[in-house]
């Protein structure tokens, strides 16, 4: 499972393109993209579907879609850059004296409640991100960097290290874990519960192997 960054254009924008072969404005024209893209990736593959074809299923020239995009991957990873500024924003919001993991939280909380208003098309783009190692690579570097962006965000409220770099780590674990959850077809939770849960589960985990390890010393020196 991996996510990181959910195409969140619809959510946060209402792009409006100017399309000169049909002199008139094309409202909306990225979120039309995005829609006829996955589409097409759906019904076709990812690897099978072009640029001119996006355009023409949303009724646009391919010249427009180079306009709002790069390329074709870029349609599923252009909300990364909203996601990774609600995180931080979210680690940098929490009350101050609160633990690094729980600023963490903070954190994913701010960021699943806009994934949240989409879950159908989360679970497309996963599918489409599972099916094409190109794209898997692509949404592990985009991990990394929400990561390191999480990090910094701590160090900035004081943390040290390596509490920073751990907490922001666990805190990407617990999300793709929960997200995994989420997009499951029998799943009836919200994402946010799921986060908590696995966020819950991480401090039994954590809180059990360190028992162990004193247990082990304890019997080491008797």
């Amino acid at each position: 499972m991996t996510v990181t960054a959910i195409n969140l254009a619809d959510h946060v924008s209402d792009c409006h393109d100017y399309h000169g072969a049909m002199g008139r404005w094309e409202p909306n024209a990225r979120g039309r993209l995005e829609r006829a893209a996955m589409a097409l990736f759906e019904e076709r593959g990812f690897d099978q579907t072009t640029a001119a074809e996006i355009a023409a299923r949303a009724g646009l020239t391919e010249r427009t879609f180079f306009r709002h995009f790069a390329d074709k991957r870029e349609v599923l990873f252009v909300g990364a850059p909203q996601l990774q500024e609600l995180f931080v924003a979210g680690v940098a919001g929490a009350p101050a004296g609160v633990t690094p993991i729980e600023a963490v939280a903070a954190g994913l909380r701010a960021a699943a409640a806009i994934l949240e208003e989409n879950r159908e098309r989360a679970s497309a783009r996963q599918a489409v991100v599972a099916a094409n190692p190109e794209l898997q690579e692509r949404e592990l570097i985009k991990l990394a960097t929400l990561g390191g962006a999480v990090g910094e965000a701590l160090r900035e409220r004081g943390v040290g290290e390596p509490s920073a770099s751990l907490s922001a780590e666990a805190g990407i674990a617990a999300f793709k874990v929960g997200f995994g959850r989420w997009i499951e077809p029998t799943n009836t939770l919200g994402l946010g519960e799921l986060i908590a849960e696995s966020l819950d589960q991480l401090r039994l985990v954590t809180a059990g192997v360190g028992g162990s390890v004193v247990l082990a010393a304890e019997q080491a020196a008797g």
